[in-house]
């Protein structure tokens, strides 16, 4: 078995990602909206890749001290293999490195196996974000990961 690479996102990854996009999430990232991020100076994505296939990806903003995930996701035939842990590992490494001194980001309460692998990746919940989700409406656990 082949390993997981991780690569800064790049602009022939964009169709895939946005297939992902919109099988992982209610109100997903459209082509164009992803192409912007790859303009965008605070914006640091990157996707896994296994066997030359993405497998997955992350979207991830860093601004001064801080880090925000605001997407991660993984092909539901490639989940439970680490693409999320390596996901989550590169983007810390690469957000410290940055100069952020902490990573966050939101997860709904009722979605269970993220909250686990957010928590046995260090992360803790430190805040709750009301009617945060629509379709269903949903409260947002605020995680965060001290990593400077």
């Amino acid at each position: 078995m082949s390993e997981i690479k991780i690569i800064p996102m790049e602009r022939e990854h964009i169709p895939v990602l946005a297939r992902l996009e919109r099988i992982c999430f209610e109100h997903p990232w459209t082509e164009q909206a992803l192409e912007e991020e790859l303009d965008n100076r605070t914006a640091h994505f990157i996707v896994a890749v296994k066997d030359d296939r993405i497998i997955g990806y992350a979207g991830v903003f860093v601004v001064c001290e801080s880090c925000y995930i605001a997407d991660i996701g993984v092909f539901p035939e490639y989940r439970r293999m680490g693409a999320a842990k390596k996901l989550l590992s590169c983007a810390s490494e690469n957000a410290a490195k940055l100069g952020a001194q902490s990573i966050s980001l939101e997860v709904r309460p009722s979605n269970e196996a993220a909250v686990s692998l957010y928590t046995s990746c260090g992360f803790e919940e430190v805040g709750l974000r009301k009617n945060f989700y629509r379709d269903p409406q949903e409260d947002a656990l605020i995680m965060t990961k001290i990593i400077g």
